[in-house]
This record gives structure tokens, sequence and C-alpha cells, in this order.
């Protein structure tokens, strides 16, 4: 992993807890814990998905439909697509 990279990882964390923390009302080390342990960071740590294209709204958006359905991948942010068709 780059500097680059890890740099990015390390803006995305800081923004999704956050967020976690107001909408939800957990603490930090518990919405980190949320966080890092979900699917969408793995997904957000895989370099040939390229999830570091999509803005911390939209990071956050498959996070929270992940805790919700189990899937990040059910969030509009990825089926754009099919919501467009």
């Amino acid at each position: 992993m780059t500097t680059l990279e890890r740099e990015l990882l390390i803006h995305y964390d800081r923004e999704i807890v956050q967020r976690i923390c107001s909408k939800y009302g957990f603490s930090p080390m518990k919405a980190l814990e949320s966080f890092i342990r979900s699917q969408t960071y793995a997904m957000l740590r895989d370099p040939e998905l390229a999830m570091t294209e999509f803005s911390p709204a939209g990071i956050f958006d498959m996070w929270e439909v992940e805790q919700i359905t189990g899937d990040p991948r059910d969030s509009l942010y990825l089926r754009r697509d099919e919501v467009d068709a």
C-alpha cells in the first residue's frame, strides 16, 4: 500500500466514523470497529474496485445499507446503473 493509499484510508476512516457517531450515537471506537470490520471497508481497501472514487457520503451509504441488508452492494451508489435503466 502506498503512502497516498494510506492517507486516503485515514481520510475515509475519519469521515465515516464521524458520520456513524453523529447519526447513531456510537462512541468513536465502536464506530471505527464497526466500519473496519465491514464488507464496505474490505471493498474500500481493494484497489481493483477503485472505491476511492466515491465520496465519503457514498461510502457511508454503503456501510449503512450493509448494516440494514447485510450487503453494501445494495446501495444506490453501486446500483445506479440499474436505477438509471
